[in-house]
């Protein structure tokens, strides 16, 4: 299947965990790099010039620690907010949104992903992106709130701990395929609808040699991206 044509950061991030290597999942950095591409792409979009602005202006960055000044909240994947006067900005090079202590948060992310096992920790991954979202919430702020989930569809996949493979056998290790649609059903029904935007990243990853990569619907994938892109925007537009 084609890929995404748009130079979208955030689609290229994602499939970057996977392609040409091996995926760990216990890294606990992966939704961090993910969401952060979010906030490059909606400067790339324009569709904001008030969020543009205060990006280049650095009147607002992405927190280092996805924490508020003053404000006892669990950390998410990405947290975007005014920017603490005099605390100092850090430019990464290729990045346009400066790193920084925040005040407020004006756009909180969490990132999941789902390749295998989904069905035995969906009750958990559901409550760890609702209570995010309260988290983002605390203070009093009024965040826009995006949840982002990657799904597997692949027909088989390995994960590793160590130098042990476990790689999936379609009984008691049910393949990804065997659980996807479901998973997908009940963070529709159950999360989504909490959170102002919601994005399933459907993929199929198969965790060995040659770590192949794909979207389910590479065309599909973009449009549900950019959608998400240009609604943010405009809320974006419309809260602050």
């Amino acid at each position: 299947m084609s890929e995404p044509t748009l130079a979208l950061q955030l689609l290229t991030r994602f499939r970057e965990l996977f392609a040409g290597h091996r995926y760990l999942h216990r890294s606990s950095n992966l939704g961090d790099s993910v969401a952060q591409r979010l906030f490059e792409d909606l400067v790339e979009l324009g569709r904001s010039a008030k969020y543009r602005d205060r990006v280049v202006g650095g009147v607002c960055v992405l927190n280092v620690r996805n924490t508020r000044r003053g404000v006892r909240a669990r950390r998410g994947d990405g947290a975007f907010g005014e920017a603490v006067p005099g605390a100092g900005l850090v430019r990464d090079t290729g990045f346009t949104v400066a790193r920084g202590p925040i005040a407020t948060v004006e756009i909180g992310i969490e990132v999941k992903i789902l390749a295998k096992a989904m069905i035995k920790q969906i009750d958990r991954v559901m409550t760890v992106l609702l209570n995010q979202r309260d988290h983002f919430r605390r203070g009093g702020d009024d965040p826009i709130c995006v949840g982002i989930v990657g799904i597997n569809y692949a027909d088989h996949y390995t994960s590793y701990e160590g130098d042990r493979t476990y790689p999936t056998n379609g009984g008691k290790y049910p393949h990804p395929i065997q659980e996807a649609a479901e998973t997908e059903r009940r963070l529709r029904e159950v999360v989504a609808p909490k959170f102002d935007e919601f994005l399933v990243l459907r993929f199929r990853a198969y965790n060995v040699p040659p770590y192949a990569f794909e979207w389910v619907n590479a065309h599909d994938t973009e449009l549900d991206y950019g959608a998400v892109l240009t609604r943010v925007s405009r809320e974006y537009e419309r809260r602050f």
